[in-house]
């Protein structure tokens, strides 16, 4: 029995780390396309909107598969988690679901449109904005963690139940993951997404471009607001939730110190290389600074899957279950991860304004 416990343990910390791999994967690449959607708003000229289109034509829809992956773990690996998390961010989660069809309807309108062009532009811009705003803002209600009741369906307290159903429920309402924090973290969202995608338009774009040279100037923008952003963020967090402040002050501190250095060593290269117009170079950085700051969330938070709601071991399918997930899906994550780099490199050329789905 020991060993079963053991392996249920090991199991369900592997696909707990792939979560967070699947999760970073999936901000990184697609929170570029949408901060980029967002920027495009600022477009004036359809045709500067339609080449920021373009510029993402091939790489959108796989960037955006690392999210479907991430669901689909949640499902098949912490069934009870899933269940939880769509009852508690119903409403955030069809925002962000809307955003995200709405940007994909538009890209393929768009192109084809005669009379409607600027309307599709809009809704790629509107779509991607509501996406990263309620994403941002489901983040932040999941890391107070979800109200939960150990109340059986039929209403019987777990302690009173006489068939010892202690499966816990839902407790709260649909507008209980709207607090201040949930506001913030969505607000933030949107700050890092105009950062990571003003960088990434400046890597895409010919240095000459007016799209570049608009980019340029917003991301060293989006720099200092995205600063302000994190210092805010982490002062709020140590204040508002327990289990960061217990972690970052207690034994292991130096560890975080070593992490906060890493982050500010990281967005100096980012904002050095930006200064000095290496784009991809202050890109890359962008990346590394979204893998430690997501990493120290996801450590932060162990060996919860959401924070003071479900550890890992008590959301996680039996060890079975498990052990069939491992075995069927663990091989597809390298062949993703080169299908993903073989399009970035195919599509790594820079384009102009010049470039297709223009609306003359």
């Amino acid at each position: 029995m020991d060993q079963i416990f053991r392996i249920h343990a090991s199991l369900g910390t592997f696909w707990w780390i792939l979560l967070g791999l699947f999760f970073v994967i999936y901000i990184i690449l697609d929170g570029a396309d949408l901060g980029a959607g967002v920027f495009s708003l600022l477009m004036r000229d359809e045709n500067d909107r339609a080449a920021i289109m373009a510029s993402m034509a091939g790489t959108w829809d796989a960037n955006e598969t690392w999210l479907v992956v991430a669901g689909g773990v949640i499902f098949g690996a912490f069934p009870l988690v899933y269940g939880a998390t769509f009852n508690y961010l119903m409403i955030p989660l069809m925002f962000a679901l809307w955003g995200i069809i709405s940007r994909a309807v538009a890209f393929e309108f768009h192109v084809h449109a005669k009379s409607s062009k600027r309307f599709w532009g809009v809704m790629f811009g509107l779509g991607s904005l509501v996406a990263a705003l309620f994403a941002g803002m489901a983040l932040g209600a999941t890391l107070q963690g979800f109200p939960m009741s150990t109340a059986n369906a039929q209403g019987i307290n777990a302690a009173n139940d006489p068939f010892g159903n202690t499966i816990p429920h839902f407790a709260g309402n649909a507008l209980t993951f709207l607090t201040s924090f949930s506001v913030w973290t969505g607000i933030g969202a949107l700050i890092a997404g105009g950062l990571a995608g003003t960088l990434y338009l400046c890597a895409r774009f010919e240095q000459t471009d007016p799209i570049y040279q608009k980019a340029h100037r917003w991301a060293s923008i989006f720099s200092y607001l995205a600063l302000g952003a994190v210092v805010i963020t982490l002062l709020w967090s140590y204040t508002m939730l327990p289990q960061a402040a217990a972690k970052w002050t207690g034994a292991n501190a130096w560890m975080w110190l070593v992490l906060l250095l890493a982050i500010l060593f990281s967005a100096y290269r980012m904002m050095s290389n930006h200064s000095l117009k290496n784009d991809f170079a202050a890109l890359l950085w962008c990346g590394a600074i979204v893998v430690l700051m997501w990493g120290g969330m996801w450590a932060t938070n162990f060996p919860y899957i959401v924070p003071n709601t479900w550890t890992i071991g008590a959301g996680a399918n039996p060890a079975n279950d498990l052990a069939i997930l491992t075995l069927f899906m663990t091989g597809f994550v390298p062949v993703m991860i080169m299908y993903n780099a073989y399009q970035i490199w195919v599509f790594r050329k820079r384009i102009t304004k010049l470039a297709g789905y223009a609306s003359h």
